[in-house]
């Protein structure tokens, strides 16, 4: 790692030596750079100081790069984190120096009514308006720098910090806990997934394939992962998905085709922003479309439409068709120690969706390659530590 000559102090004050920090700084849209900024430090008791290990690429980063939100120049991105705890605040009582963890990209206090019931997505400390925006590193109104940098300061942190096993095995499957593998999951979720049904799952980027992957592991019979990205697709059919080329024909009527003309049981939108040259409230409509009457649909994915807060959707053929809809971000609180235990067990390997491992140097490159979706790109992974 790169100390960029500095010495490190000691003291109870927690004064560290590192004053500057490498970083991923927005500029403007579709302009990003590695800058030196401040390094963290421990602000309240409950804080750690985490160094980075590995840090990820996310679609909701692709907003803010793509100039869709009201983010202002100078913020560090970087809101999938892994890494090694470097410092504790005196109220942390559950961390040690050293430890290996993974945070959530939605930071929570852990004690609000709806953290402690599990919303930990919709935290009313952190949001207090209920925009559930408790974010690092990715918008405007995000409360805390992101970790696309050498270190991360993590409040709340015996909350926020979930313990891995020690060494650097399976990097690139731990650190997609904190984000799209339980965000995958949640759309599941939202969607009622059940063993035995049938599902489709509209975008199959990384959310999408993380989607499909999480309705296969809760015993999906069969999934249709839709999307015009080859790379993408074939990726879903290795998986054990079913891959749809929306490019070739409808993919309402290819999976009406695959289902003896009654649909899918379930439906998720991971979509994102985009899929199969789609607008958004196009593929929510083809999912309803595509979900059998009396079934449902989850939407764990934020949806960026072209007019910022209108989204159409056809209302009346939801109410026609009995059709249940779970909207919001995930609660990754709620699922990723369980979802870590099927790593640790072997159960899941998620890390199969990471195509690049980059250094952090390279991301101005890796940003533009994901966001016009360059041939082999599909999840992006910065090692800081990288030379």
């Amino acid at each position: 790692m790169a100390l960029l000559g500095a010495e490190r102090a000691t003291g109870d004050d927690h004064d560290w030596g590192y004053r500057l920090m490498r970083a991923v700084v927005y500029r403007k849209p579709f302009d990003v750079a590695v800058e030196e900024v401040p390094d963290p430090r421990i602000e309240h008791p409950n804080d750690v100081i985490v160094r980075i290990t590995s840090t990820g690429i996310s679609g909701a980063d692709l907003h803010v790069y793509e100039g869709r939100t009201a983010a202002e120049p100078g913020i560090v991105f970087g809101h999938e984190n892994l890494g090694i705890v470097e410092d504790v605040g005196s109220g942390v009582t559950g961390l040690e120096q050293g430890d290996r963890v993974v945070m959530p990209f939605n930071i929570a206090c852990g004690f609000c009514r709806n953290c402690v019931a599990g919303l930990t997505g919709f935290c009313r400390t952190l949001n207090p308006q209920g925009v559930a925006l408790g974010l690092c590193g990715n918008s405007a109104i995000a409360p805390y720098p992101g970790g696309q940098g050498e270190y991360l300061r993590v409040p709340y942190a015996d909350f926020n910090c979930t313990p891995l096993p020690p060494g650097m095995d399976h990097e690139s499957d731990y650190v997609l806990l904190a984000d799209v593998f339980p965000t995958g999951y949640h759309g599941c979720e939202l969607a009622g997934v059940r063993p035995g049904e049938t599902v489709a799952v509209f975008g199959a980027g990384s959310l999408g394939l993380m989607a499909a992957y999480s309705a296969l592991l809760r015993g999906a019979a069969q999934v249709f992962a839709v999307d015009r990205v080859p790379a993408w697709l074939a990726t879903a059919r290795e998986m054990g998905a079913t891959p749809i080329d929306s490019a070739e024909a409808d993919p309402v009527q290819q999976i009406k085709d695959l289902t003896g003309g009654e649909g899918t049981d379930r439906g998720v939108d991971a979509s994102g922003h985009h899929v199969a040259g789609a607008a958004p409230d196009q593929v929510l409509n083809q999912l309803v479309q595509v979900v059998r009457p009396a079934g449902s649909l989850g939407v764990p994915g934020y949806c960026v439409p072209p007019d910022p807060g209108r989204l159409p959707l056809s209302l009346d053929a939801v109410f026609e068709k009995g059709l249940r809809l779970g909207t919001g971000q995930a609660n990754v609180k709620r699922y990723n120690r369980q979802l870590r235990d099927l790593i640790v067990q072997g159960r899941a390997r998620p890390g199969f969706v990471v195509s690049h491992e980059l250094p952090l140097s390279e991301a101005p490159t890796a940003y533009e390659s994901v966001e016009r979706q360059a041939e082999g790109y599909t999840k992006v992974i910065l090692k800081p530590e990288a030379a």
